[in-house]
């Protein structure tokens, strides 16, 4: 006994000082720790086990380790971090395990340890009866990154069901969840959790792996929040994870995505955009389809209630007319707005995208107010804070066509901004950005918000982009402002929407895509309350362009708001864009009904 613990003392006099000073940390690291391990046969020392007030453990980078030896369990029950970094465990990895479960273990972290399988504690052995208990019930983070893991085992949330952070980088993974998700309608086991596996796991890191497929179960983690499987071999993302309902923040860059319009976005947009998009069935993605059929079917039903209660046909029409927009070809329309942009703009903001919107209804209630918070909403997300695109909506009664998209010298360009009086660019920008910087002081940040970031993308410019009015007006400054003499007012009844970006011309046409959406669904509701939004009478609660076809005389039913083709050209009148062209308005096409 007392020769062996001298001999121990010399040999680790990190653990006799541990245990003299009834440490609850330890840390063993670096070359000659690793010496010593190798020297003891590739295992921890046995004096570890005499540490039970242990409650953080951390042995890293020793080749040399092989095996944890049992009994650390039952030795080191207030365990709640144990960090076995780089390594050498695996294949076998914890090796016989660890001689029972950890109650209190918190943070587990096996990464760099050439596992090529799931621990058996880890619920990893294949067939495995499930144990009566878990075996970490209190496990929260659980970091797997750059072992040799090809699948993940199904007893993982049975052995760690509140696992909240599963970091799985660097792998070999081949399909995700795959087996972290028991297959449907298989044995519980121990420690399932009503309501399905991982009730809590919020984050999933699964970049640098070998993932050819994403399944559609990835729904069925209900607090999913951020996902990351970027360089991996997925070709397509599934519909389903538009139904994921927290997920804020999904990495899939660096994959060889068929859509290409879906990998444009995957490289520029933010998470929501991507999830609007594939909730909208994506172009050439066949998955989207039997959502599609759903959400047709839940419909009919409603339908069918309905008509237990009233006029069943009438209802229908009114149901399918809501959300629905007719696109008015420019060869149908008498006198077609248009756009003549000048070579300037090139080198300053180079893409626009114009249409007209005609049968808004900003009259009742808080109409208006929603309508300018929607677009506010579209600045901080689809727009990426202004810096991908911005939104400007105007009064069409207000501007006299045609209009210019033009540059000019930061010191003679001069627009009314909302809100403002007259102002030239120049100052108004270093006004902005004064009130910017003040704002940055008062909140004792050391940059300035994200908010004002896009006040920078006109730095270094000689001219700034403006779109004119026919009487030389300017009445747009992207991404700055828009002029008060074309804002939009309550009895607005048509409006000229404009997407400007320096990025792409498709963000533009993306972002005008949602926000022909959005004007929709907020007509749509506008419409559902018309009887208490204070509107002035019933004819007024919707008024749309006159009815398109005098020959039904069905009244009451509401017409589709009218989007007028808008041309954009170049100096000599050839076309540079055409919106909405035949392939627009199609990354929306499962929540609005196009009429073309």
């Amino acid at each position: 006994g007392e020769e062996e613990r001298g001999a121990m003392a010399a040999a680790w006099p990190e653990l006799e000082a541990a245990a003299r000073e009834r440490r609850r940390e330890l840390a063993l690291a670096g070359a000659a720790v690793a010496e010593r391990v190798a020297a003891g046969g590739g295992r921890l020392p046995a004096a570890v086990l005499a540490l039970p007030l242990l409650r953080s453990l951390e042995l890293s980078g020793c080749p040399a380790l092989r095996e944890l030896g049992p009994g650390l369990a039952a030795a080191l029950p207030a365990l709640h971090t144990l960090v076995l970094r780089g390594n050498a465990l695996g294949p076998a990895g914890l090796g016989e395990g660890l001689g029972g479960p950890l109650p209190a273990l918190r943070l587990l972290d096996l990464s760099g340890n050439g596992l090529e399988a799931l621990p058996a504690a880890l619920g990893g052995a294949a067939g495995a009866e499930p144990a009566a208990e878990p075996a970490f019930p209190q496990l929260r983070s659980l970091n797997l990154s750059g072992n040799r893991l090809r699948e993940l085992g199904p007893g993982l949330a049975g052995a760690a069901p509140q696992l909240q952070a599963l970091l799985l980088t660097g792998n070999r993974l081949r399909v995700l969840p795959g087996g972290l998700l028991p297959p449907a309608g298989a044995g519980a086991g121990a420690g399932a959790v009503p309501g399905g596996p991982f009730p809590l796991l919020s984050r999933l890191e699964a970049a640098d792996n070998e993932v050819a497929e994403l399944g559609a179960d990835i729904a069925a983690l209900p607090a999913l929040k951020s996902l990351d499987v970027a360089n991996n071999r997925l070709q397509e993302l599934p519909a389903a994870l538009a139904d994921c309902p927290r997920l804020k923040e999904a990495n899939f860059r660096g994959n060889q995505l068929k859509d290409k319009r879906l990998e444009k976005m995957v490289n520029g947009c933010q998470t929501k955009a991507i999830l609007e998009y594939l909730r909208a069935g994506g172009r050439g993605k066949g998955k989207a389809e039997s959502a599609r059929e759903e959400a047709r079917k839940k419909k009919r039903e409603k339908q069918q209630q309905k008509k237990d209660g009233g006029d069943g046909e009438q209802d229908e029409l009114e149901e399918a007319s809501k959300l629905m927009v007719k696109v008015l070809h420019v060869s149908e329309n008498p006198a077609p707005l248009v756009v003549k942009a000048s070579p300037g703009v090139r080198d300053v903001r180079p893409f626009i995208v114009c249409c007209v919107l005609k049968g808004a209804n900003l009259k009742p209630g808080n109409a208006l107010k929603r309508f300018l918070s929607m677009q506010t909403k579209l600045h901080e997300d689809i727009c990426e804070k202004r810096t991908a695109a911005t939104v400007a909506t105007h009064d069409l009664q207000l501007i006299k066509g045609p209009l210019r998209y033009d540059v000019q010298p930061p010191d003679e360009l001069k627009i009314t901004p909302l809100g403002r009086k007259e102002i030239k660019a120049k100052d108004l920008l270093r006004q902005l950005q004064l009130e910017a910087e003040e704002q940055r002081k008062q909140k004792k940040r050391q940059n300035v918000s994200g908010l004002h970031k896009y006040l920078q993308l006109l730095d270094g410019k000689d001219n700034y982009p403006c779109l004119v009015d026919a009487e030389g007006s300017v009445i747009s400054f992207p991404p700055i402002t828009n002029s008060e003499k074309t804002k939009i007012r309550k009895d607005t009844r048509d409006l000229f929407l404009e997407v400007t970006s320096d990025t792409s011309l498709q963000i533009c046409k993306d972002v005008m895509d949602t926000l022909i959406l959005k004007i929709a669904e907020l007509n749509r509701s506008t419409l559902e309350n018309k009887e208490d939004s204070g509107s002035d009478n019933e004819s007024d609660a919707f008024c749309g362009p006159v009815n398109l076809n005098p020959g039904q005389n069905v009244q009451p039913v509401n017409f589709p708001l009218v989007v007028e083709q808008v041309r954009v050209v170049d100096t000599d009148g050839n076309l540079k864009v055409l919106y909405p062209s035949k392939t627009d308005l199609t990354t929306v096409s499962s929540l609005l009904t196009v009429i073309r």
